[in-house]
């Protein structure tokens, strides 16, 4: 009897086929992977696979996966010539919107979304880089995926360039250094600032962009980046509760 309700709980916490959503990733550096989304789409009984574009790797065909998630990195969107995957990268996601996929962007995956959708991409007034406040425009208050997120919160920022709002699109949050901070349109949300981040997705950053650390006015050291440790928790509750409101209201594809 006691096996048999065992048994029982455990189908239940598995999620039927048609739940179950097929996640591609886009990762243009070594250092810079899901991090804590890997997490949530373990949780959930998601299925991850990635296309490395440093690596030169293959993008896959559209009707292999339902949702799209492009990472961040440290080059810009028109750097053609130095990273010349970024033109291929730009027509698959511009494939993927027009195909209704859900699709995320976080940080260069949110300028690569907005240039895509005729927004331009420009060095921001200022670097961002570290622990600063976000806050919700009021479009985001009414908004099914951004309502999950308080008014204003503390999230991570690691940028230099800032985004235009793509036509069409509404502005979801700003802050301080950075007037565009978040936009959605359509099934797709792109986000600048980092709720992903762990521990140690921001330490392999500040091994690998060391040199971003310039001491501007919205650039913090090492130790300020690291030290607040209940902000990884904060953060990571943020970005669980966005995914989902992204997977209860877009679904698959």
């Amino acid at each position: 009897m006691i096996a048999k309700l065992i048994l029982k709980q455990l189908g239940n916490m598995i999620p039927a086929e048609d739940e179950i959503m097929r996640i591609h990733y886009l990762q243009h550096v070594p250092f810079e992977d899901l991090a804590n989304i890997e997490r949530w789409a373990k949780s959930r009984g998601h299925q991850i696979t990635r296309t490395l574009l440093y690596q030169d790797q293959t993008l896959p065909e559209q009707e292999e996966f339902d949702w799209l998630i492009i990472m961040g990195g440290p080059m810009n969107i028109y750097e053609h010539e130095k990273f010349p995957w970024l033109v291929r990268e730009k027509e698959f996601i511009a494939a993927s919107v027009q195909g209704e996929k859900t699709v995320l962007g976080i940080c260069l995956g949110a300028q690569l979304i907005s240039d895509v959708l005729g927004g331009r991409v420009r060095k921001n007034e200022y670097r961002e880089i570290g622990w600063h406040k976000v806050r919700l425009t009021p479009e985001a208050r009414t908004s099914p995926i951004f309502s999950a997120l308080p008014p204003e919160f503390m999230a991570f920022h690691w940028h230099g360039d800032t985004f235009a709002i793509p036509p069409g699109a509404a502005r979801m949050a700003k802050s301080d250094a950075c007037k565009n901070q978040a936009f959605e349109i359509g099934r797709a949300v792109g986000l600048q600032f980092h709720l992903e981040s762990s521990m140690d997705s921001i330490d392999h950053l500040i091994l690998n962009c060391a040199d971003e650390l310039d001491g501007s006015p919205y650039v913090q050291m090492p130790k300020e980046l690291l030290s607040h440790l209940d902000r990884f928790s904060e953060i990571r509750g943020y970005m669980e509760k966005l995914l989902d409101r992204m997977e209860e209201n877009f679904g698959q594809s």
